[in-house]
């Protein structure tokens, strides 16, 4: 298959894309290399600051288009899958759509979906907007003023959201979180296909012993640092640190590129990665190849529906309960003898769930019956 990744979010598709190069398919992406994190792409869309970075920009999507054309599937990374104006995206959008066979959405970001299943007061008993009833700290925080998400609530969104959601052919959501926004919308059109994570170039790194020290880790993304929940998972890190100062060191690292962000974790024991998620996202997961143990979403719904019952070794911490991301810091440190064993479990469940191998086969039997329906 001839497959075209418009748009990447923390390397995924770019990952995806090596992934079907090996198997035997073509795979274009055409991206910004998820910003900061400069990961590789084909065609290079990144857009710069002022008004020239604006235009530069805009030329290079017009020259780009006709490379982007003729292919079996293009998958867009959300419905603002460039860093234009929606009005503008769906133009582009409607291209690829007229000059391509197949177009499908990567559930992968927050979006008009997304944001109303947040909100419904059902899907979810928390989420990046809302604690239970009550409006999360990213809500109250300038993170939500800066990046327009009230904009989320405008009918001019709704009005984008609807030309891509009619117009796509399908989905294929990276975390439960999104699959269980679009089921609703889409029905049997959406599936689950998970984060790819490429085991093969991340080494394991067994645990031969029991630390002394606890090693934490933890990255932020200045601009993502309270949706993301860092800002209490870190307090939490420093005052499991005073607690025990002789069996803790911490690690923080910001905005680090791709590579250098994979190499600094790897002398580590312990990520603490995303408090409001339900689901271990890319950076928890590509720890947890390397033989790390995750502080992230492990939520019952999760597991259920990736089918697995046995290996659970996430520690799922939970923002509704006062104290909860202490007490599992604090079981670590007092538990480390169980660290090896934790070390383990991580590494066979990304080999299992999250290997690109893994997923890119989901990826593909979901653009398979898309191609199969037209014969």
């Amino acid at each position: 298959m001839r497959i075209l990744f418009a748009g990447d979010a923390s390397n995924m598709h770019n990952s995806l894309a090596r992934q079907l190069r090996r198997m035997g398919h073509e795979a274009v992406v055409a991206s910004d290399g998820s910003r900061w994190m400069d990961t590789d792409r084909d065609i290079d869309l990144n857009r710069r600051p002022g008004v020239l970075g604006a235009a530069r920009y805009a030329f290079d999507i017009m020259r780009a288009l006709p490379r982007m054309s003729g292919f079996d599937i293009v998958e867009i990374a959300s419905p603002i899958f460039l860093r234009l104006r929606p009005q503008r995206v769906a133009r582009v959008f409607d291209y690829l759509k007229a000059h391509n066979r197949h177009i499908v959405l990567s559930a992968l970001a927050t979006d008009w979906v997304y944001y109303q299943a947040c909100h419904d007061g059902h899907t979810f008993r928390y989420s990046d907007y809302m604690l239970g009833d009550a409006p999360s700290p990213y809500v109250d925080s300038a993170e939500y003023v800066t990046q327009h998400q009230d904009n989320w609530r405008q009918q001019f969104m709704k009005e984008h959201s609807d030309h891509i959601v009619a117009g796509i052919d399908g989905a294929v959501a990276c975390l439960y979180e999104y699959y269980a926004a679009y089921q609703p919308v889409l029905h049997d059109r959406v599936s689950y296909g998970g984060i790819p994570i490429d085991t093969d170039s991340l080494s394991y790194r067994p645990l031969d012993k029991v630390p002394d020290k606890v090693r934490l880790f933890i990255g932020i993304q200045r601009d993502r640092h309270v949706i993301k929940g860092t800002d209490r998972l870190l307090a939490a890190m420093k005052r499991i640190h005073d607690r025990y100062p002789q069996h803790t060191e911490l690690e923080v690292v910001e905005n680090l590129p791709y590579n250098e962000y994979t190499r600094r974790m790897r002398a580590s024991h312990v990520i603490l990665d995303q408090l409001y998620s339900y689901t271990p996202g890319t950076n928890a997961l590509i720890a947890m190849a390397q033989g790390l143990v995750a502080v992230s979403g492990g939520e019952p719904e999760y597991y259920e529906l990736i089918g697995e019952t046995e290996n659970r070794p996430i520690v799922n911490v939970s923002p509704l309960v006062e104290g909860d991301i202490d007490d599992k810091l604090a079981w670590l440190v007092e538990h480390r003898d169980q660290l090896p064993a934790m070390a383990r479990a991580s590494r066979e469940f990304v080999e299992r769930h999250n290997a690109a191998p893994v997923v890119a086969t989901r990826y593909l039997e979901h653009w398979q019956r898309l191609v199969g329906s037209e014969d």
